[in-house]
């Protein structure tokens, strides 16, 4: 019987020893914990490019019988959040607690996930969002906790491309003054991670009750929330049971608002010319009206 390991992450020396098209696959699966736990080993075989034996084969080569026990680890996993001490502690171990190594965990764990991003399976989820949200009227962008900001900083970038944007972005009953206003026409853009919490459920509850568009980006949810959403962009926060970062979650929005920006150049520089002006108006260099 194959080792079951703790979390689904062997040393790169292990992958790279493995055949390319399965070192590929595992990197994947690795990278993309979320749409694992949703998707068929047909369905994964297609995103990724390879054959359902690939995607099995893959799975034994992280220490499982095959696709379902993996599933199951990875559901396990997402019964019970990180600590973010426990994280931090886990962390400051690893880099004896000294500075330098802490900046260089940092930049690497960065690194590693802005380069699965670079994965095509990836990049093809990034597009498949890209269509999915860019012919709702108004795009309401989910995040709550540390995703808060994210949420806040997103929608400003989508109301200088031009688009109609909201931050959802309360947590407990105050989401539901924010949700209240959810209408057909617009698209959600979730951030989430971890546990299946009851905010974003409601969110995805209201967003299929209105049948409006869900992508969610996220690194490991729930299979019942994951499945119902639209499009799943994957996006590593870090390392497994180390301290959360953030910049791929940044680089995969940004490349989103990018995209959009792309699909309907013209709203965007009409956009972007009339922020311009506003400056302008404001930082006085134009006369006052009167």
């Amino acid at each position: 019987m194959p080792p079951r390991p703790e979390t689904p992450h062997p040393a790169e020396a292990d992958i790279a020893a493995l055949s390319p098209t399965i070192a590929r696959v595992v990197r994947f699966l690795q990278a993309n914990h979320a749409v694992v736990i949703a998707c068929s080993a047909a369905e994964l075989a297609q995103r990724i490019g390879t054959s359902d034996a690939s995607v099995v084969r893959a799975a034994q080569a992280l220490g499982f019988f095959g696709l379902p026990a993996l599933k199951r680890h990875l559901a396990a996993g997402l019964g019970q959040p990180p600590d973010p001490a426990d994280a931090m502690r886990a962390t400051l171990a690893e880099v004896a607690a000294e500075v330098a190594q802490a900046v260089n965990f940092a930049i690497q764990a960065q690194r590693e996930a802005v380069e699965a991003l670079a994965e095509t399976a990836a990049q093809d989820s990034l597009i498949a969002a890209i269509r999915a949200l860019h012919p709702a009227q108004r795009i309401l962008v989910f995040g709550i906790g540390p995703s808060a900001a994210l949420a806040r900083y997103v929608t400003t970038l989508l109301s200088r491309a031009g688009r109609q944007a909201q931050a959802l972005d309360a947590s407990g009953i105050a989401l539901a003054d924010q949700l209240l206003g959810l209408r057909a026409g617009d698209a959600i853009l979730a951030l989430a991670y971890g546990r299946a919490y009851r905010e974003v459920a409601v969110v995805f509850e209201e967003a299929r009750r209105i049948a409006v568009p869900i992508v969610l980006v996220t690194d490991s949810l729930d299979r019942s929330l994951a499945r119902h959403a639209d499009v799943v962009v994957p996006a590593r926060r870090g390392r497994a049971r180390r301290v959360a970062l953030h910049g791929a979650t940044l680089v995969a929005l940004e490349a989103m608002v990018l995209g959009l920006a792309a699909a309907d150049g013209g709203r965007a520089l009409a956009s972007l010319d009339r922020l311009n002006d506003l400056r302008a108006a404001i930082a006085g260099s134009r006369h006052d009206v009167g």
